[in-house]
């Protein structure tokens, strides 16, 4: 009997018979160094047991990247392991642009030893060694992984959320030149089919995200399918440091983060001025638009989290603090119980609806500490909330309106944004129909503000009571942050028994609106700093015009002026220090003064001045009422672009 050969369907719609028993790799292009097989991920060395759809993928895919990444990863590993004798290897995945791995080593390293570790990793490229995956038993494994404390813990938990070991008893292992890991894989079919890498820092991470297992080495690095690639993506890390908030945070003097309470940021003069002109931007929109603003209690005994069912899922995340063995208090993480009881204070009336309590009360959460980042992730925070209580016939209305309002706060720094809905997750509370209704109506709004397609749909991600609508923003370097969220909860009011009195005299429960749009204040100030690199608009900036003294006898000239501008609602600033004219100028540029005023004998004879711009552009001759009236209608607009003068 002749066996049968699988049929491999390719993408441009042609068939290949694969030999039986043969690699899906022995028919493929010789630039392929995996494939997509029915949808899935394999190595070349995969054998189709039946006909199959088949995709080759190339280094320079997005899948291809994610397995020379995972592979460089793994060589890095085998690296480590000859140089450092003893080395404890835990896990390594790819990750966006990059890959780590997590080492317990018997010294400690910095990342003066990277360029070592990058040489070794060039003599195993070099050698081409064959990734060969093996399926083993589970005692097997733990045989060949002899002191490898971390890796046989895996084992031993066959597969939780680091996804290393396949289902039921069976491991799978990949080896090269005797060097073995446990993966799930795929892999490259061999090391000299890795690209162009390089080891970029050295960091601690605590084992499995537990600050209560052993810190670790964690080894950050990057690879490219060509030298221009990496290049370009160098370029962008540059870039980034370059950008990055916690140094300008320092250096613009806007906020500070102090180990005696760590994720708990400072808020320096200069850096609270644009906090306060970002609420108040906010308050204004919100006035404008029916929204109340409430205050509530920052502490509250835990009965309040208990009903709205934060004591059970997120007590962990909480700052509890004990008062006595019958009374426990909790710092409040969110804002939502307290607006259920300020709702609850009176009977309501369809009336009253849609009732808008907003809220920009400080917020605290239990963060670990391993996590804490700048301002991207703290422990203290403000956030742009509102609650908004809705009949069920008024929800197309409303998020229209909310959706309008997130044009306007994100239009006015010019950042694009996407939309995605996020459905029903398997487990939620409420009906079926229900559920349905609200999906249906969200979907209804999205395509009819942004058209069929033209929104991201994540099945699955709503919230456990209700779907919702995140807010998807890109910055200037490309990357993506998520941003606002507007939920539709149909459950919370229903657990603090919030009921209106309908039309037809019936008391009904309302429908509640979650939402926040840009999010919290601290990260979305910090977005704000690396998309801007530190140089807000006129309007949020901390000082907006700088009087530069050319002597000690034109000081008080600038506090003259200084004082107009005040009355005119600048904030301004003189720099009166002994340092040059030039050097003066230089401060006001590392400060990112929008604008800068030299005050010297020929502009206080004159009464005409000549006006520096953040980008060095200078205007000669103009006059102070001219200039300061130009600029008070630029803070008003809150225009992006600054005014050009003459």
């Amino acid at each position: 009997m002749v066996a049968s050969m699988p049929s491999l369907r390719m993408t441009d719609a042609s068939s290949i018979d694969l030999p039986e028993g043969e690699p899906v790799g022995s028919v493929l292009p010789s630039e392929a160094i995996a494939a997509r097989v029915d949808g899935v991920v394999r190595d070349l060395s995969f054998v189709p047991p039946a006909d199959a759809a088949v995709e080759p993928l190339e280094a320079s895919s997005n899948d291809g990247l994610q397995v020379l990444r995972h592979s460089t990863a793994h060589v890095m590993a085998q690296a480590v392991c000859r140089l450092y004798p003893g080395a404890k290897y835990a896990i390594g995945p790819a990750i966006h642009d990059g890959f780590y791995y997590d080492f317990e080593l018997p010294d400690p390293i910095s990342s003066d030893d990277l360029s070592r570790i990058e040489d070794e990793m060039r003599t195993i490229v070099e050698a081409d060694q064959p990734f060969v995956r093996e399926e083993l038993s589970r005692a097997e494994a733990l045989d060949r992984l002899e002191g490898q404390d971390y890796k046989r813990e895996i084992i031993d938990t066959l597969g939780e959320e680091e996804g290393e070991v396949v289902a039921g008893d069976t491991v799978r292992l990949y080896r090269n030149d005797g060097w073995a890991d446990l993966c799930l894989g795929p892999h490259v079919p061999s090391t000299g089919r890795l690209g162009v890498f390089k080891l970029l820092s050295v960091a601690g991470a605590y084992w499995r995200g537990d600050e209560k297992r052993p810190q670790l080495t964690r080894i950050y690095g990057t690879a490219w399918a060509t030298r221009d690639d990496l290049d370009a993506h160098l370029a962008k890390l540059e870039e980034l440091e370059r950008r990055d908030h916690r140094k300008l945070g320092k250096d613009l003097e806007l906020f500070h983060l102090d180990p005696t309470a760590p994720g708990m940021p400072y808020w320096l003069p200069r850096g609270l001025k644009v906090l306060n002109e970002l609420l108040t931007f906010w308050r204004i929109e919100h006035e404008a638009r029916g929204y109340q603003e409430i205050s509530a209690p920052l502490v509250n005994e835990k009965a309040l989290w208990e009903t709205s069912g934060h004591w059970e899922h997120f007590k962990d995340d909480m700052f509890v603090i004990p008062e006595d063995e019958r009374t426990t208090y909790g710092l409040k993480p969110m804002n939502c119980p307290n607006a259920m009881v300020v709702f609850n204070i009176k009977s309501r009336s369809y009336r009253e609806l849609p009732l808008r309590l907003s809220d920009c009360d400080t917020l605290h959460r239990n963060e670990r500490s391993g996590t804490l980042h700048g301002l991207f992730r703290v422990r203290k925070f403000v956030q742009d909330d509102a609650h908004i209580f809705i009949s069920d016939d008024q929800i197309e209305d409303e998020f229209d309106q909310i959706l309008e309002l997130t044009d306007r706060f994100y239009g006015v720094f010019g950042l694009p944004y996407q939309l995605r809905l996020s459905t029903r997750p398997d487990h939620y509370l409420g009906d079926l129909e229900t559920w349905e209704l609200a999906e249906a109506t969200l979907r209804g709004i999205l395509d009819r503000r942004k058209g069929i397609g033209g929104y991201a749909v994540e099945e699955g991600g709503g919230a456990f009571y209700g779907p919702k609508i995140d807010i998807d923003m890109q910055d200037v370097l490309g990357r993506d942050w998520q941003m606002g969220t507007i939920q539709l909860d149909f459950q919370l009011p229903r657990r603090f028994h919030c009921t209106y009195a309908a039309a037809d005299g019936e008391r009904r429960t309302p429908v509640v609106v979650h939402r926040v749009i840009y999010g919290s204040m601290e990260r979305f100030i910090g977005i704000l700093i690396e998309h801007l690199a530190g140089a807000f608009p006129l309007w949020l900036s901390p000082e907006q015009v700088r009087f530069v003294p050319v002597a000690d006898r034109h000081v008080a000239h600038c506090e003259t002026l200084a004082a107009r501008a005040r009355e005119a609602g600048l904030r301004s600033f003189i720099d009166d220090s002994k340092e040059s004219v030039g050097k003066k100028i230089r401060a006001a540029q590392l400060m990112k003064a929008p604008y800068t005023l030299v005050v010297g004998d020929r502009d206080t004879e004159a009464g005409t001045y000549t006006v520096r711009d953040r980008e060095g552009s200078e205007t000669s001759g103009l006059e102070f009422d001219g200039v300061i009236a130009a600029l008070a209608a630029e803070v008003s607009e809150r225009r992006l672009e600054q005014t050009r003068f003459g």
